[in-house]
C-alpha cells in the first residue's frame, strides 16, 4: 500500500521506538482529562446554567459511546496514513470540543461537543495504543500497558490544576484555557509521531508466545470464530469489572465505613478517599505489569491468573470489606486484577492477527468496553431486587472465574490452532509465489535458439 508522504515510516534507531512510546504515553495522559476531569465540571454547570445533573451526565455517556465505538474506524485511518495526521486531527477536535463546552448555552450544544470530544479522544487513544503495538511486536503487552497506564497517571497530574482553574475563574474559563493547553500540547507531540518502516522492528517472539505470520484486515478478522470468542470473554470480564468498580463508593457508604478516619503520614484521610486514590494507582500499575508478565508467560496464562484473582478479590470484599482494613485491602485488589484487560487484549490481537492492521483490529476488540458499559445498570437492578450487594459481587465473581476457565480451556487451544493453520497457509502461499516468480524469471531469461 502506498505510504502517505506526510508520515514517512521511520527506521529503527535504538532510541526511536522508545521515543515513540514516550510520545504515546504523554498524549494519553493529556487526553485522559476528557474523561477523568468531567466530574469536576458537573456541579458548576448545574449551578450556573440550571441544567439537571442527570442531563449534564448524559453528555459524558455520549462521549464514552463515541470514543469507544469509533476507535476501529480511526484505527483504519492510522493504518492507512500513519499516526501523525490522526493524532493531530484528534488534537484539533479536542480543542474545538472544549471550546464548545465553554460557550455551550444549551444542552444540545453540550451534547454536540461530547460527540466532537469523543471523536478526538478516540483518535488519540486508538492511535497511541496501535503505534506502541507496531513498534514493540516482541513486547506488545508491556508497551500497550505502559501506554494505557498514561491514561490514568496523566489525569492524576492534571486534575488538580483543572479543579483550581474552575474554582478561581469559573468553569467557562477552565474549559477555554485547557482547550488550548490540551489541544495544543497533543498537536505539538503529534508532529514527532511516526510508524516503523517494514523490517525496522525487532521480530523475536518470546518463547511462551505464538504469533501469526499473516496480516489480517479487520474484515477478515471479523469473519474468524476466534475473534468472537475473544470478544465474548472481554465483554464479560469488562462488564463484571465495571459493575464492581462502579459500586465501590456506594458499598462503602452502605457498610457505614466511607468516612472512617485513616491515619497516614501524619494526617487523617477518610477511608473512601484513600481507597479511591489507591484504586487509581494500582489501576495504572497493573497495565504495564500484567502486560510484561503476559509477554513472558503467555497471554491466556496471565488472563487465567488475573481473572481468578479478580473473582477472589470480589468475594473477599463481601466477606471482609465491612471492616476498614478489609475494605482497604480488597477494593484496590479488584482494580489491580481488572485494570489490565485492555493492555492484554491489544497485545492478543497483534499476536493473532498481525501488526499491519493492528490499530484497527485492536480498536474492534476495544468496543467490548462499550458493550460492557451498557450492562453496568444490571448491578443496581440486582441490588434492588435482592437488597444485598453480596449477590451482585457473587455474580461478578462467577463471571470472572468462568472467563478465566474459558481463556485457558477454550481460547488458548483455539487460538493456537488458528495461528498454526494461518502460518502454514502463509508459508504455502509464499512458496507458491516464489515458484511462480522463478518460472517467470526462467522464461524471461531463456537463451535464444
Amino acid at each position: 500500500m502506498k505510504q502517505a508522504k506526510h508520515d514517512k515510516p521511520a527506521m529503527a534507531h535504538p532510541r526511536t521506538r522508545w521515543l515513540q512510546l514516550l510520545l504515546g504515553i504523554l498524549c494519553m495522559g493529556l487526553v485522559a482529562n476528557l474523561q477523568y476531569s468531567w466530574t469536576l465540571f458537573v456541579r458548576p454547570m448545574h449551578e450556573t446554567m440550571g441544567w439537571p445533573e442527570s442531563s449534564i451526565q448524559l453528555a459524558f455517556s455520549i462521549f464514552i459511546i463515541v470514543e469507544t465505538w469509533l476507535v476501529p474506524v480511526e484505527g483504519m485511518l492510522v493504518d492507512r496514513f500513519g499516526p501523525r495526521p490522526v493524532v493531530a486531527g484528534g488534537a484539533v477536535l479536542i480543542f474545538i470540543a472544549w471550546t464548545m463546552n465553554a460557550w455551550a448555552h444549551s444542552l444540545p450544544m453540550l451534547y454536540a461537543a461530547a460527540v466532537v470530544s469523543g471523536l478526538g479522544a478516540g483518535c488519540v487513544y486508538g492511535t497511541c495504543v496501535g503505534n506502541a503495538l507496531k513498534w514493540f511486536p516482541e513486547k506488545r503487552g508491556f508497551a500497550s500497558g505502559l501506554t494505557a497506564a498514561g491514561f490514568g497517571v496523566g489525569a492524576a497530574l492534571t486534575v488538580i490544576p483543572i479543579a483550581n482553574a474552575i474554582k478561581a475563574n469559573g468553569y467557562h474559563n477552565a474549559f477555554s484555557t485547557f482547550a488550548i493547553v490540551l489541544g495544543g500540547s497533543i498537536l505539538f507531540l503529534s508532529l514527532f509521531m511516526v510508524r516503523p518502516a517494514p523490517g525496522a522492528r525487532p521480530t523475536t517472539t518470546p518463547r511462551k508466545l505464538i504469533e501469526t505470520r499473516h496480516n489480517f484486515t479487520t474484515a477478515q478478522m471479523l469473519r474468524t470464530p476466534v475473534f468472537w470468542v475473544m470478544y465474548l470473554i472481554f465483554t464479560a470480564i469488562c462488564a463484571g469489572g465495571l459493575i464492581a468498580t462502579a459500586q465501590v463508593g456506594p458499598i462503602a457508604r452502605d457498610f457505614g465505613i466511607a468516612k472512617a478516619p485513616i491515619a497516614l503520614l501524619g494526617t487523617v484521610i477518610p477511608l473512601l478517599t484513600l481507597t479511591l486514590s489507591i484504586d487509581n494507582l494500582v489501576n495504572g500499575l497493573t497495565r504495564p505489569l500484567c502486560g510484561f508478565i503476559s509477554d513472558r508467560f503467555g497471554r491466556e496464562n496471565t488472563m487465567f491468573i488475573v481473572f481468578l484473582g479478580e473473582g477472589a478479590a470480589l468475594i473477599g470484599l463481601i466477606q471482609f470489606g465491612q471492616t476498614p482494613l478489609g475494605f482497604l485491602i480488597f477494593a484496590p485488589l479488584i482494580f489491580l486484577f481488572w485494570g489490565e484487560i485492555y493492555a492484554i487484549s491489544s497485545a492478543l490481537v497483534g499476536d493473532t492477527f498481525g501488526s499491519k492492521h493492528v490499530t484497527a483490529n485492536a480498536g474492534a476488540l476495544y468496543t467490548t468496553k462499550g458493550v460492557a458499559a451498557l450492562l453496568v445498570p444490571l448491578g443496581s437492578l440486582i441490588k434492588e431486587s435482592t437488597g444485598s450487594w453480596s449477590t451482585v459481587f457473587i455474580v461478578c465473581a462467577a463471571v470472572s472465574v468462568i472467563t478465566a476457565l474459558a481463556s485457558k480451556m477454550v481460547l488458548s487451544p483455539m487460538r493456537r490452532s488458528f495461528i498454526e493453520t494461518s502460518n502454514r497457509e502463509a508459508i504455502a502461499e509464499a512458496v507458491l509465489v516464489s515458484a511462480k516468480s522463478d518460472v517467470s524469471d526462467a522464461r524471461t531469461h531463456k537463451p535464444a535458439a
